[in-house]
Parts: C-alpha cells; structure tokens; sequence
C-alpha cells in the first residue's frame, strides 16, 4: 500500500510540536479526535509511514509547524472511556470504541510557522482542504502533488 500524506491540526495551548518533540522518545499519541469523518481516516486510512504536516490551528499565525510520521496505526482512543479525561464520550464501551487515534512520533519543527496566508496564495494549493473555506476536520488528506508544493515551500521557514 503506497503512503499517504496527511495534515493533522492541534491547538498549540493542547498540543504543540514541541509537546511531541518534548514527549518521550519522541512520541505521542494523537487521541481527543471527536468528528466521525476524522475518525473514519484514523481508523481506516492513516497508516504507518505515513507523513503528517502537523498544523497549529487557533494560533497567531496559524500553520505549519513541523513534520512527523505515524508510527502505528489506528487504535481505540482510550481517552474516551476515562470519566476524568475532557474527551470522555459515555457510549465508548471496550465492544464498541466509538472513537480511534494513531501515534505519531516527532520528525522536524520549521524555525517559524508557515502561514495558513501562505498556502493560500500558493499555486497548486488551491484544493487543499485546508485552504478551503470552512474546512475544519483535524485530520485532512493531502495529495502528493500538494506534499511536494510544501516540501519545496518548506525550505524558506527551515
């Protein structure tokens, strides 16, 4: 199966790129998705190897932050039966998990984050889920020709 490319959105107040970077070995469950087209991907499409931008939303600016890689595939978020997380979810039961995440481990943070304006003026960006209005799913499809575009885009925020 060829490996996918993915853009995965996080509060930087909940988690950042240096809470991964920061996290043991470098590694860090990705649990608290609560939208079922984002858990449908976790569950079924994201995938070891698979390459991630790993996106500050809700932030000044928002954008790309870094890079990092899955490193196992989707799993019940375990998050979703503790009473005492903020993610807890009642109808998450150990025959029925409801809500799944993957771990992703840290690959590279970008000196300075690069803008959500950015991408939206960049040719061959201008499918990209996230640049679309109204696009809030935390979890996005990115294509390979988009993956290149910003791979080259990259270099200036390096």
């Amino acid at each position: 199966m060829a490996k996918k490319y993915w853009l995965f959105k996080s509060e930087p107040s909940t988690f950042s790129i240096d809470s991964l970077k920061n996290s043991p070995n470098g590694t860090a469950c990705w649990e608290g998705v609560r939208n079922y087209q984002a858990r449908n991907m976790l569950r079924d499409d994201v995938k070891v190897g698979d390459e991630v931008l790993f996106y500050h939303s809700n932030a000044k600016p928002s954008g790309i932050a870094g890079l990092c890689r899955v490193v196992k595939s989707g799993y019940p978020d375990h998050t979703a039966r503790d009473p005492e997380s903020e993610y807890y979810d009642s109808k998450a039961t150990p025959g029925n998990p409801v809500w799944y995440m993957v771990d992703v481990e840290f690959v590279s943070k970008l000196k300075e984050v690069m803008p959500l304006a950015v991408l939206k003026e960049t040719p061959g960006l201008e499918k990209m889920m996230v640049t679309r209005k109204g696009s809030r799913l935390s979890i996005q499809p990115v294509t390979p020709d988009e993956w290149r575009v910003i791979k080259k885009l990259m270099r200036k925020y390096e």
